[in-house]
């Protein structure tokens, strides 16, 4: 499973989703479009290129995009060797088409945001300088990332019941972030405290990341997890098999509505209809207050063939349009908790992030 680098990776684990290997200047991402099946690692050495695996899927998850996206900037810094000016151009150009790859996952913006503001900084140094400069800010993105997985997960678990069984939707584990996961990060936190939790992981289609993503990494750790369809999650809550719930965020607007991967907001009716707690694992930096409800929020709509395909299979006649929505929101109303590095919000009670701004 190895991916070759030249030092430790800072995700602090045998696998990872994104990484940087400074002896060679290389973006290495592990194919998550492969996944279970083969385990196979990707080096790019150009922003474009980490620019195109953003858009097709090679690396997904709203913190490991904003990451891979640092990366590339830093690339930027590296291959552009004029003066201050037009190293600001070709970073805002960069910047700009990284941007425009996932439009509804807030942390890509907020990474390209930060990696420009350091640019600022550094422009009138002498480009290795400049270069160094760059990449000391993307691998402090990656470091405060998985950082923050870990406080997350720590402030979640306190939660969760012993004994339950925890449902989640999609991915948001280490394979979406730097390491260690969000809404994964609170089930291995609970697993860590000696919990007896058990997974059931919706499949999550139509990409299926909940069955190959997240299903891989809860068995690689030995945490027992049980794949099921997205449709079969009401008879499971209406049999009381159960307890708790926690997914991932794309984006948590100011009044704490949640962008989540579609299927997400049926997860939150279910979960209020059956009493079980609805909870949100997401770093602060995918709290967005300048998004003042879900309502704001950009929803990107992704190809046609991810639903009417899987692998080689044709499963919708040709001819025939499929919508794609990749997210939907769940209101503030149906959320229990949001577990973030900075703290927990709990949305029913009228909490919003702000309550955390201190």
């Amino acid at each position: 499973m190895s991916a070759g680098l030249s030092r430790a990776p800072l995700s602090g684990a045998d696998w990872f989703a994104v990484e940087f290997d400074p002896a060679t200047q290389e973006v290495v991402m592990l194919d998550q479009r492969l996944l279970p099946g083969e385990v196979r690692y990707h080096r790019y050495r150009k922003p474009d290129e980490v620019a195109d695996a953003i858009r097709g899927m090679v690396v997904r998850g709203a913190p490991a995009i904003g990451i891979a996206a640092a990366y590339a900037l830093a690339m930027v810094a590296r291959d552009e060797k004029s003066d201050a000016r037009m190293f600001l151009v070709a970073n805002g150009t960069a910047g700009r088409f990284v941007n425009a790859t996932r439009p509804t996952a807030v942390n890509l913006a907020w990474a390209i945001a930060r990696m420009s503001r350091r640019a600022g900084d550094v422009a009138e140094l002498a480009p290795e300088a400049r270069y160094q400069g760059m990449l000391e800010e993307a691998e402090a993105i990656h470091r405060e990332d998985v950082a923050s997985c870990k406080r997350m997960g720590e402030l979640g678990a306190a939660d969760v019941p012993d004994g339950a069984v925890v449902l989640t939707h999609c991915n948001a584990g280490a394979l979406a972030t730097g390491g260690y996961g969000t809404a994964l990060g609170v089930i291995r936190a609970a697993h860590a405290q000696g919990k007896n939790v058990r997974v059931l992981a919706g499949e999550t289609r139509p990409y299926l990341q909940g069955a190959r993503l997240t299903a891989w990494e809860l068995h690689q750790d030995g945490i027992p997890v049980e794949v099921i369809t997205d449709n079969m999650a009401g008879h499971f809550f209406q049999k009381g098999e159960i307890q708790f719930v926690v997914v991932g965020s794309d984006r948590i607007a100011a009044n704490s509505d949640i962008a989540n991967k579609i299927g997400t907001y049926p997860l939150a009716v279910l979960s209020n209809q059956h009493d079980v707690p609805f909870t949100v694992a997401a770093p602060w930096s995918t709290v967005d207050l300048r998004t003042p409800s879900g309502a704001d929020i950009p929803i990107e709509e992704r190809s046609r063939d991810e639903v009417a395909r899987i692998g080689g299979a044709t499963l919708v006649p040709e001819g025939i349009p499929c919508r794609h929505p990749a997210f939907d929101i769940t209101p503030a109303r149906l959320v229990d908790a949001i577990y973030t590095e900075r703290g927990v919000i709990r949305p029913k009670i009228g909490e919003r992030p702000d309550v955390l701004m201190g």
